[in-house]
C-alpha cells in the first residue's frame, strides 16, 4: 500500500515536472523569437545611421566576386525612403566611345569673343626693320560670366492730335494716345521678366526668397522677402490658377493615375492646429501612354481621405499608390499597389527568407525592363505570359510560409498578402506601371523645396507652392523652358480676355503648340 502511494506521488511529480519543463520550453521559444526580432530592428536602425543608402539588392553579386562588407550586416540594408527602387542585374551595355573636345562644354550658337595678344615691340632687334605675322595660334578658350542687369523701363504713353481738325469747329477734334500694355500686377515695379525669375529660382532652383533679396539688391533693385512673397501668390492667383485649373480639369479626364503625398508645415493655420503640425503636398501624375505629361501638387491640411475625395471627386480608372489606407474606399476607383514598396519591405528583413523575397520582385523587375519599349497592349501579353507565374507562385510562397509575430519578416509577408489583389492590377492593363515611382520622383521637387525655404506661413503661400510646382514639373516633363514659358505667359495673359473666353488658357498649357513653338528647351 506504501508502494501504489509512493509510486502515485513520484507519476504526479514527474507529471508536474514536465508540464513546467513545457511551459519553459515554450517560454524560451517566445523569449527567443523576442530577442530576433529585437535583433532585427537593431540592426535595421544602425544601418539607417551607418550604412549604405542605396536600395540595391544586396542578394546580387557576379560570380566569384563579394563584397567587402559582406561579415558586417550593418552595411547590408536599404534606406527606407521615398527614392526610386534600384535593382542590380546583369546585363550588357554598348556604348559609343565619344572623346569629348574642350569646346564641346558651349553650347552652339554662343557668341565669340577674341581677344588677340601681339607682341609689344614688332622692331626686328637684329636689323631694326618691321617684323611681319606670319600666323597665330589659339592656345585656349574659357567661359566667361557676364553678370546680369537690372533696367529701370519707363512706359510713356504719347498722345497725338489733328491740329487741322482742331481748328475746324465743326469737326470733332481727333486725338489717339498710345496704349501701354498690362503689367502683370497692378501698380507694381516687377515686370514679367522679374517676377519670372524670382518663381524660377525658387522652384526650379530651390532658392527661397530670402535669399533671392541680396541676389537683387546687388543687381540695383531693392526690396524685400515680404514683398517677394507677395508677388509669388499674386501672380499664382491672378495668372497661373486659371491654368492650374485647366489642367486638373483635363487629368480628372485620364483613367490611370500615379498619387502619393508628403508632409509640409503651414505656420498660420485655419483649423486651429499649431505650427508643429504637418501639413501634406498631394502629387498626381498622368501616364505616358495618355498623352501629354501632367504633374499637379496640391495644398492640404491633412492627408485623410476626404482631402483625396474631393480632389479626385470627377476622376474615374484606376490610382496607382502605396499602401495607405486613406487610399481605400473612393468611389469610382480601382487600385493598383506598388511593387517598389513591397521590394523594400522584403530588403528590410536581414534573413534567407527576405532573400527570396527580393529574388522574386528583381525577376519581375528584370522582365518589365524588356517590356519598356512595347505597347500597352503588347505588353499586357507579355506580363501576362512571363509575370503572372512569379506573381502567383510569390503570393502562395507567402501565404504558405510560417511568417508570424512582429518581426520585419513577418511586417513584408503580411504587407504583401494584404495588398496581394493591388499588386495583381499591373497584370491587366499594360499602361499600369509595376510601381508609384513616377509619382516619387515627382513629389521630390517638393521634399527638396521644402529643406529649402522649410515652411509655408500662411494657406494662400502654400496654395501658390502647389500651383507653381505644379506648372515647374509639368513643364519641365515636357520639354519646355519654364523661365521662357513664365516670361511668355505673364506678358501676354493680362493683356488677354481670359475670363471671357477661357478657351484661351488651351494655348498656354505647357504641352501646348503655341508655347512649343516658343519655349522649347533646345536639344
Amino acid at each position: 500500500m506504501v508502494n501504489d502511494v509512493s509510486n502515485d506521488s513520484y507519476e504526479k511529480l514527474i507529471q508536474l515536472l514536465e508540464e513546467q519543463l513545457a511551459q519553459s520550453n515554450k517560454r524560451n521559444e517566445e523569449l527567443l523569437k523576442q530577442i530576433e526580432s529585437l535583433s532585427q530592428q537593431v540592426r535595421y536602425l544602425t544601418k539607417l545611421l551607418y550604412g549604405s543608402k542605396s536600395e540595391k539588392s544586396k542578394y546580387q553579386a557576379p560570380d566569384g566576386q563579394c563584397s567587402l562588407f559582406d561579415d558586417d550586416s550593418f552595411f547590408n540594408e536599404p534606406e527606407h525612403t521615398e527614392e526610386q527602387s534600384t535593382d542590380t542585374v546583369t546585363y550588357t551595355v554598348v556604348r559609343k566611345i565619344h572623346k569629348k573636345k574642350r569646346n564641346d562644354f558651349f553650347v552652339d550658337g554662343l557668341e565669340i569673343e577674341e581677344i588677340h595678344h601681339h607682341p609689344e615691340n614688332l622692331q626686328c632687334e637684329c636689323c631694326q626693320s618691321q617684323m611681319t605675322e606670319i600666323g597665330s595660334t589659339i592656345v585656349r578658350e574659357e567661359a566667361k560670366f557676364i553678370p546680369a542687369i537690372v533696367k529701370r523701363v519707363r512706359h510713356i504713353e504719347h498722345a497725338y492730335e489733328c491740329r487741322n481738325c482742331k481748328k475746324d469747329l465743326s469737326k470733332n477734334s481727333q486725338i489717339k494716345r498710345g496704349k501701354a500694355p498690362q503689367p502683370a500686377i497692378q501698380r507694381s515695379i516687377a515686370g514679367p521678366t522679374v517676377l519670372a525669375k524670382i518663381i524660377y529660382d525658387k522652384f526650379v532652383q530651390y532658392l527661397p526668397l530670402y535669399r533671392q533679396v541680396k541676389e537683387w539688391n546687388r543687381y540695383g533693385l531693392l526690396t524685400n522677402d515680404k514683398n517677394l512673397s507677395n508677388w509669388v501668390i499674386r501672380i499664382a492667383e491672378d495668372w497661373l490658377h486659371p491654368i492650374y485649373h485647366r489642367m486638373k480639369e483635363l487629368l480628372m479626364k485620364k483613367s490611370i493615375l500615379h498619387i502619393d503625398e508628403t508632409y509640409a508645415q503651414i505656420l498660420n493655420r485655419s483649423d486651429g492646429k499649431s505650427a508643429q503640425s504637418n501639413a501634406y503636398n498631394w502629387v498626381f501624375r498622368s501616364v505616358a501612354s495618355q498623352g501629354p505629361t501632367i504633374v499637379m501638387f496640391h495644398s492640404a491640411l491633412s492627408r485623410s481621405r476626404e482631402v483625396l475625395k474631393d480632389f479626385v471627386e470627377k476622376f474615374k480608372g484606376t490610382i496607382i499608390c502605396d499602401g495607405y489606407s486613406a487610399y481605400a474606399g473612393l468611389p469610382n476607383v480601382t487600385f493598383a499597389n506598388c511593387w517598389a514598396h513591397v521590394r523594400r519591405k522584403w530588403l528590410k528583413a536581414n534573413s534567407k527568407n527576405a532573400e527570396k523575397g527580393v529574388e522574386y520582385c528583381n525577376r519581375l523587375y528584370e522582365l518589365e525592363r524588356k517590356f519598356k519599349k512595347l505597347s500597352p497592349s503588347k505588353r499586357r501579353k507579355a506580363r501576362k505570359k512571363y509575370s503572372k507565374p512569379i506573381v502567383e507562385e510569390f503570393l502562395q510562397w507567402v501565404d504558405e510560409s510560417p511568417f508570424y509575430g512582429k518581426s520585419s519578416l513577418a511586417e513584408a509577408a503580411n504587407y504583401t498578402l494584404k495588398h496581394a489583389e493591388g499588386l495583381k492590377a499591373f497584370l491587366y492593363d499594360g499602361r499600369i506601371a509595376i510601381d508609384n515611382n513616377p509619382a516619387e520622383n515627382a513629389i521630390r521637387p517638393s521634399v527638396i523645396g521644402r529643406k529649402n525655404w522649410l515652411f509655408s506661413v500662411s494657406e494662400l503661400g502654400a496654395d501658390a507652392n502647389a500651383i507653381c510646382l505644379s506648372l515647374a514639373e509639368t513643364a519641365k516633363a515636357n520639354g519646355i523652358d519654364f523661365y521662357q514659358y513664365l516670361v511668355k505667359v505673364l506678358t501676354e495673359l493680362p493683356n488677354l480676355p481670359i475670363h471671357q473666353q477661357p478657351e484661351i488658357i488651351d494655348r498656354y498649357l505647357p504641352w501646348s503648340k503655341n508655347i512649343r513653338e516658343s519655349c522649347a528647351i533646345a536639344k
